[in-house]
């Protein structure tokens, strides 16, 4: 019997072997460039294979058999063998053109073509392209009129870089993550840069192979989403795929041969509850080494600035033309993880939940204090802190750059439920998050006349200060000073609970509606006495006691939302919000706004208006610094 089963087998082998044959070809995409890691399988079966750098793929299929050609971001498409050996194929970005939009409208979700409104949608592999290890910088590279800057000189500012859309700051684009709130940073932005005296939430936190697709709304949206959404939105959809994980390695250094950045992330996937829901997964770490870029300085400029002598300046800046700065990228040290599911409760009703955590270290410096600038005839203690290599200063003495250490926690999550009750869609979800800043200040000195009480013992209890009973109080600072500070920090958490509901109510009419409770509090956290007495630490003061505290605001929010569909390519849209602060009161705003199609044309307008409360960073923070 065994011999007979052997038999067949090898028959029917052997038969099915003359009906098969090796098909070649190439992947390319509509402007004619090769796909690599594109999957071509025979269609009903398991064999398949992968197109390699060039495009190229070999695969051995049955004559009559129908391959299919799948990528991420490409539309799928199957073409028949039909006896051929060789089958080329061309795919399509046609998968953001069908895609179901939800940035931008409080009624029904539309398809990208469809939106009354301009929203830019960035693929993954669009942001993985540009090959940067955070997705602030990968935006500007992607989107024309997303900005971010990184200014040369750091301190707490290292841990944000503000960004811009449509030239307006931060504090004034709303962040959301899967359609809900991500927490502001803590930090108020000071540099005299772009985006001074802004804050915003910390995008760079977000992994980026964490994301699936990035919606950017560029228009006016406060009434949709309140005064934080006065220059746009950028919504971050995060992935939800399971079963074909990925690791992805960057690396890479520059033109001058420093800022060497590595960076290793990991996403993946799950089912859970017999395939009822998923969880993905990544988490990424990265490092970047200090790219230093201080130029030269003037030696004239230096000596009029600084009062001092030409010569001296002159000898200084023959040693160090750039007069000891390090100017440019900090070290930085970043561990990102991020976890976003799902689970179907039943047919019509979906519990859904995200969450993050963010570790960040930057390591950056302050401008070089210069021996012309810090003199040993103001400070004579400096030469017993500071020795150097100066050929005539006394202990060497040559200057000295105070650093500055950051490090920042930054966390999100959000757990919500999707129901339709009798064609109602609706959405229930409460939201939390948190950003904490703490500072080091080290290699530097608090150099301020400040002095500890004088003390009086009654010697001969006579109740009158006799000569020799007064003990003069001490320099608590300059030679007695510390060299490392805690200047203290910034803090801020949110919570946020939402409520939408729509419904479609005709082939014409579809309507939204829903409210939102916000409550925020921001802390100046308190920094320890030497660093903010008498002017504290040189170089970053801390947060003196009448500077800090913690400060709270609520706000409660309720929009309306009509779309109308006069004809298939007209569109009429409207919202209206009512918003109260606890701190500024009621607001109202409304939007109005259309599209058109002509052919193969759209044309978008909006009518809007918007109010902005300032962030509690903004009310609240007030600091003296010395320089």
């Amino acid at each position: 019997m065994k011999r007979i089963s052997f038999l067949m087998t090898l028959f029917l082998c052997t038969a099915f072997s003359f009906a098969q044959q090796d098909v070649t070809g190439s992947v390319k995409d509509a402007s004619g460039l090769p796909i690599p890691g594109v999957n071509i399988v025979e269609k009903g079966t398991s064999n398949g294979t992968t197109s390699d750098f060039d495009g190229n793929y070999s695969i051995t299929v049955g004559a009559d058999a129908t391959l299919v050609f799948s990528y991420v971001g490409y539309t799928t498409q199957e073409i028949a063998v039909n006896g051929q050996s060789i089958v080329n194929a061309t795919m399509s970005d046609g998968e953001a053109l069908g895609e179901i939009i939800i940035t931008g409208s409080r009624t029904a979700p539309r398809s990208q073509t469809d939106t009354p409104l301009p929203i830019d949608v960035l693929q993954a592999k669009e942001l993985q392209s540009t090959g940067q290890v955070t997705f602030d910088k990968a935006l500007q590279y992607r989107i024309p009129s997303f900005n971010t800057v990184q200014t040369p000189v750091n301190d707490a500012t290292s841990l944000l870089d503000p960004y811009e859309i449509r030239n307006m700051g931060p504090s004034r684009t709303l962040i959301l993550i899967n359609g809900k709130r991500k927490n502001l940073s803590a930090l108020l932005y000071t540099q005299t840069s772009p985006g001074r005296g802004e804050t915003g939430a910390d995008i760079s936190a977000i992994p980026t192979d964490a994301i699936k697709r990035v919606d950017i709304l560029r228009d006016g949206a406060s009434a949709q989403y309140g005064s934080d959404a006065i220059a746009g939105v950028m919504n971050v959809i995060l992935k939800d795929n399971v079963g074909d994980g990925s690791a992805t390695l960057r690396t890479g250094l520059t033109s001058e041969g420093d800022g060497e950045m590595v960076g290793l992330s990991v996403n993946n996937g799950t089912t859970i509850g017999d395939d009822k829901g998923f969880i993905n997964y990544t988490v990424d770490f990265s490092k970047v080494n200090l790219a230093n870029r201080p130029g030269t300085v003037n030696a004239e400029g230096e000596a009029g600035d600084f009062g001092a002598s030409l010569a001296d300046v002159q000898e200084f800046l023959g040693r160090r033309p750039d007069a000891g700065n390090i100017n440019g990228s900090p070290e930085t040290t970043a561990s990102k993880f991020l976890i976003n599911g799902g689970y179907d409760l039943n047919d019509k009703t979906q519990l859904y939940f995200n969450a993050a955590y963010v570790y960040k270290n930057i390591n950056s410096f302050a401008n070089y204090r210069t021996p012309y600038w810090r003199t040993l005839g103001d400070f004579p203690y400096l030469a017993d802190f500071f020795p150097g290599n100066h050929p005539t200063n006394a202990g060497g003495y040559d200057g000295y750059v105070p650093t500055f250490d950051g490090l920042l926690n930054d966390y999100n999550g959000t757990i919500g439920i999707k129901t339709n009750i009798n064609d109602w869609n609706v959405d229930l979800s409460y939201t939390t998050g948190g950003n904490t800043q703490t500072y080091k200040v080290r290699n530097s000195h608090n150099r301020n006349f400040v002095y500890s009480p004088s003390t009086w013992i009654d010697a001969d209890g006579d109740g009158v200060v006799d000569d020799g009973e007064i003990t003069e109080g001490s320099q608590l600072y300059r030679e007695n000073s510390a060299q490392t500070f805690d200047p203290g920090g910034t803090r801020f958490t949110h919570n946020v609970g939402n409520m939408d509901i729509s419904r479609v109510l005709s082939d014409q009419v579809s309507i939204g509606f829903g409210a939102e409770f916000r409550n925020e509090v921001f802390e100046v956290i308190e920094g320890t006495l030497d660093s903010y007495d008498g002017g504290g630490a040189d170089s970053f003061s801390g947060n003196a006691p009448q500077n800090s505290g913690k400060f709270n605001r609520y706000n409660f929010g309720g929009y309306f939302s009509l779309d109308f569909d006069v004809s298939e390519d007209f569109l009429l849209s409207g919202t209206i919000r009512t918003e109260n602060y606890s701190d500024f009161g009621n607001t109202f705003v409304y939007k109005l706004s259309s599209r058109y199609k002509i052919d193969d044309y759209t044309i978008r307008g909006s009518y809007s208006t918007g109010f902005r409360a300032p962030t509690l960073h903004q009310i609240f923070t007030q600091k003296a610094q010395y320089s």
